[in-house]
């Protein structure tokens, strides 16, 4: 068998494309994105309302998508909801694991344990299992594509944040593995690490406190959007990226490139 040929190296139609945290941000973003390419997208997300809206959306556009609601932190609803997706769309050209959750923890404070354990299973564990499942697909034509979204939390630590800090390290030494060990097979695993970007997450800092940050930081000056992460996602799924693998890239306005 052989991959869909859209005779461009630069396409991604006709490919299916599974996106994990579809529902808002970034991997709405994302799956937009590759919808408007020409991709059939999976949306997974625990938001329900959230991949409604994304599906109508899309379909209206006259995008091919599905959908499915899903608790990352539990494996058998990962595999069903991946199950469901693969039949509604076919077998997997691309994964893009960049659901996330963020869970403030000191070390020594009330909560720890349930913090570390649930960030770990939607950051980390999940990302491993969504590989699984979908790794025969990845294979069968040796033009599989992972990409594995971390943070920039992943190359340095803030304080009291180890274990958001510890999974994103994690999903860092995941990709390398994974580009190591499937390299040869043909599928590439590369990971992108978003720096202060405009989502959810960062939604509650104040305008005041971001401008500070963003000020003595970012060499951009501002913070990031969600389309600006998706642009550097797609750019690594395209059948032309096939020699870029196991590459960790900071899309951070230069944040991690500057002095502090």
């Amino acid at each position: 068998m052989t991959a869909p040929d859209t005779g461009d190296p630069r396409s991604i139609a006709g490919r299916v494309a599974l996106v994990t945290g579809a529902a808002s941000g970034m991997g709405r973003a994302t799956a937009r994105l590759f919808a408007a390419h020409g991709a059939l997208v999976g949306a997974l997300d625990r938001d329900g309302d959230g991949l409604a809206g994304l599906a109508e959306e899309l379909t209206g556009g006259g995008h091919r998508v599905a959908t499915a609601v899903v608790d990352l932190a539990d494996r058998a609803d990962l595999e069903a909801a991946v199950a469901t997706l693969r039949a509604a769309l076919g077998p997997v050209d691309i994964l893009v694991n960049n659901a996330g959750i963020a869970a403030g923890a000191a070390l020594d404070g009330p909560g720890y344990e349930d913090a570390w354990s649930r960030t770990m299973a939607v950051n980390l564990d999940a990302q491993v299992w969504m590989v699984r499942s979908c790794l025969a697909d990845l294979l069968r034509h040796g033009e599989g594509r992972i990409v594995n979204v971390a943070s920039t939390e992943g190359l340095g630590a803030t304080v009291r944040n180890s274990p958001y800090t510890v999974s994103k390290h994690g999903v860092i030494g995941l990709t390398r593995a994974l580009a190591v060990e499937l390299g040869r097979r043909g599928v590439t695993a590369n990971c992108v690490c978003p720096g202060p970007i405009n989502t959810a997450l960062t939604a509650a800092i104040p305008d005041d406190a971001k401008s500070t940050f963003v000020r003595r930081r970012v060499p951009i000056g501002r913070y990031g959007e969600p389309e600006e992460v998706a642009h550097v996602i797609l750019s690594l799924v395209l059948p032309a990226s096939s020699y870029l693998n196991g590459a960790v890239i900071p899309v951070d306005g230069g944040m991690t490139a500057s002095s502090r």
